[in-house]
């Protein structure tokens, strides 16, 4: 998509300026583009958030923010994209790092060398004095030739400098050796200056258009720029003699090994009391047990027994086990919204931190286990958010091995955040014997999976590049804001679909289907599995959303082991419908549906093989069974980790 096409999309007139604002991943685009627009998107601190671009009006100029990027090439979607819309740009606001000059300049050396109209923001400009730097910046806006421009984005500095710019943008100074050459080349082909650099560098896509066979000097121009920004940065810095701040020095730790994950463990254990204990017990006894069961369902139910028979067809739908008025309410505003909000106020505090970067690094090579890199964090990370839009962001990754691997991850063994709340709420109630072993389970799950996966697919898996921001303190009113805004669309997209799921199990209730679907699963669920006939509700849900199907256990009478069967089923079960159209989508029908069949089966497969194992140690050992377990699981998981090792070695 190019910029007119996507000024018809938004209805601009034909005088409209085309700005587009590019830059490395996590450098603040977002939040720069955020205050030009007066939007709000979602600024993280973390490479890889933003995915698709967004635009909004500024007058009579269309402003798009678009994915972070590295250059301008089609080396990814992400890159293709962003030349598209720079190719065709009237203004390019290059943001870049103040205190990573280094790295950077690369992208806006690339953006002068293809001849563009360029205004630089020099972000993050308040912070360089905490790592101990100071900008030159009329020295750099001598080099560069363009407008530079300080700005800090999160606090809305430098924004209104920055508008005033957009008018004198315009091409910098090249490579010497591509001033002159570029502009004959482009005559002798009949293009742009821009599409015969992208030719040299053997862009295909660009060869493809020109009909010719792409250039071989893309290292050479490659090291140049890399050395000309190198160059740039010395020249444009000044030392100071200040020490590196706390944060700075805690970053570094972070990312070692022998201090990481000590620290990751340590974080991992307070984050599960803020959700698991205060949302998921505290906050949620009073949202579900006081205020919506104890006076909403009654007051609801008082209202409409003085209109109508509740035994009745409609009474039933509206106020029975399934009511769309009582239960579909209460576990939507009683339960999921205030554990989506702990949820997604612990995502928020983590991404604007900067920490999820260095998660990143310290499990690049643990992925490595299951064909990944350290990189596709970002999607599992996500996909406790929302496994729907992880599939998506699975485009980040480098190669389609690793794309095929993530999605069937994601699929089996990744909670999205609303069945996390319902599996939080219930193992929270079960103990810690029995949450340490479902975490062991799924982990197990998802690693032999990966480990099957990486050895059956052909291919490698690309080393990690990913840059790491400074270590800061979020926001507060950038983490609230985030938490709200994505709280509030879970909610309004989970509404319809609590209702719907309701409604649909009201109905099969009446017609008597319910127990003819009960009794056609009886051989899984009760044969298999060791549940009751009436947990089949669950299963049948959980084919249209994972979460609506967990939430449905909590209305049966089960025992702490079988609803610990139900729940480890219930999380490798088949995602929710939305998912499985996007893996449809991204993988195609055919590889789509055996991913499905593969999930399902390997839930109740697994949820059988758990249930008999809780079912023959219990016998032995009775109320320790869960312990027993974990120990078994621990020798395992190191037998396992030993014949790795030394496999390796061989």
């Amino acid at each position: 998509m190019d910029c007119r096409e996507l000024g018809k999309k938004a209805g601009m007139a034909g005088n409209t300026r085309y700005i587009v604002v590019v830059g490395n991943p996590n450098v603040g685009k977002t939040a720069l583009f955020n205050a030009m627009t007066g939007l709000y998107g979602d600024v993280s601190n973390f490479p890889g958030t933003t995915v698709e671009m967004c635009y909004g009006r500024v007058g009579r100029d269309l402003v798009v923010d678009t994915p972070g990027v590295y250059g301008i090439s089609s080396f990814n979607g992400a890159e293709k994209l962003v030349r598209d819309l720079v190719l065709t740009a009237d203004v390019i606001v290059d943001v870049v790092d103040a205190a990573n000059l280094e790295r950077d300049l690369f992208l806006t050396l690339h953006l002068i060398d293809l001849g563009l109209p360029v205004v630089v923001a020099l972000n993050m400009s308040d912070e360089t004095a905490r790592h101990g730097l100071c900008v030159d910046r009329k020295s750099l806006e001598k080099i560069l030739g363009v407008p530079v421009v300080s700005t800090a984005a999160v606090k809305k500095e430098g924004t209104e400098a920055l508008v005033g710019e957009l008018s004198a943008a315009r091409r910098g100074h090249r490579d010497p050796h591509l001033a002159g050459r570029l502009p004959e080349m482009a005559g002798e082909l009949g293009t742009s200056e821009a599409m015969a650099l992208l030719l040299l560098e053997g862009d295909a896509a660009a060869a493809g258009t020109l009909d010719l066979p792409p250039g071989s000097e893309k290292m050479l121009l490659y090291n140049k720029r890399r050395v000309r920004a190198n160059e740039i940065s010395g020249i444009v810095y000044g030392l100071n003699q200040q020490e590196k701040s706390f944060l700075d020095k805690l970053g570094q730790v972070m990312i070692r090994p022998a201090t990481g994950f000590p620290i990751l463990i340590l974080i991992m254990g307070l984050l599960y009391l803020l959700v698991g204990v205060l949302f998921a017990q505290v906050v949620v006894n009073f949202t579900q047990g006081r205020l919506m069961e104890g006076y909403y369902e009654p007051f609801i139910r008082t209202i409409l027994a003085g209109y109508m028979d509740l035994g009745s067809p409609i009474g039933v739908i509206l106020t029975g086990q399934f009511g769309l008025l009582t239960m579909a309410i209460t576990y939507l505003l009683g339960l999921l919204a205030p554990l989506v909000i702990g949820f997604f106020l612990v995502l928020s505090l983590l991404e604007d931190s900067g920490y999820l970067p260095r998660v990143a690094i310290l499990m690049d090579r643990l992925l490595s286990v299951v064909g990944l890199n350290g990189m596709a964090v970002i999607p599992i990370v996500l996909g406790f958010g929302c496994v729907t839009a992880a599939t998506i962001t699975t485009r980040l990754l480098p190669t389609d091995r690793e794309r095929r691997i993530a999605i069937f991850l994601l699929a089996l063994a990744v909670p999205c955040s609303a069945q996390l709340a319902f599996v939080t709420a219930i193992m929270s109630r079960l103990g810690t014997a029995f949450f340490i072993l479902y975490v062991m389970i799924i982990l197990g799950v998802m690693v032999a999976a990966g480990m099957v996966l990486a050895r059956v697919l052909p291919g490698f898996s690309a080393p990690l590049m990913l840059n790491v921001p400074q270590l800061r303190l979020p926001r507060p009113d950038n983490v609230l804001i985030k938490t709200w805004m994505r709280s509030w669309q879970f909610l309004k997209e989970a509404f319809p679909v609590f209702v719907g799921g309701a409604l649909i199990l009201s109905l099969l209730r009446l017609t008597g289907t319910l127990d003819a679907i009960q009794n056609s699963m009886e051989p899984i669920t009760v044969g298999w599995l060791n549940l009751p006939r009436e947990s089949a509700n669950a299963f049948i849900m959980g084919l249209i959303r994972r979460d609506f199907g967990t939430a449905g256990i909590l209305g049966l009478p089960l025992s702490a082991g079988e609803q610990f069967v139900a729940m480890v089923s219930l999380t490798l079960f088949v995602p929710c419908i939305a998912s499985v159209m996007i893996i449809f989508k991204e993988r195609g029908w055919k590889e789509g549906f055996v991913i499905w069949i593969s999930v399902l089966f390997l839930a109740f497969l697994i949820g059988g093989l758990v249930s008999r194992a809780l079912w023959l140690i219990t016998g032995v050992v009775g109320p320790q069974a869960p312990v027993l377990m974990i120990g078994m699981l621990i020798l395992l998981a190191a037998g396992l980790a030993g014949v790795a090792f030394f496999s390796r070695r061989v």
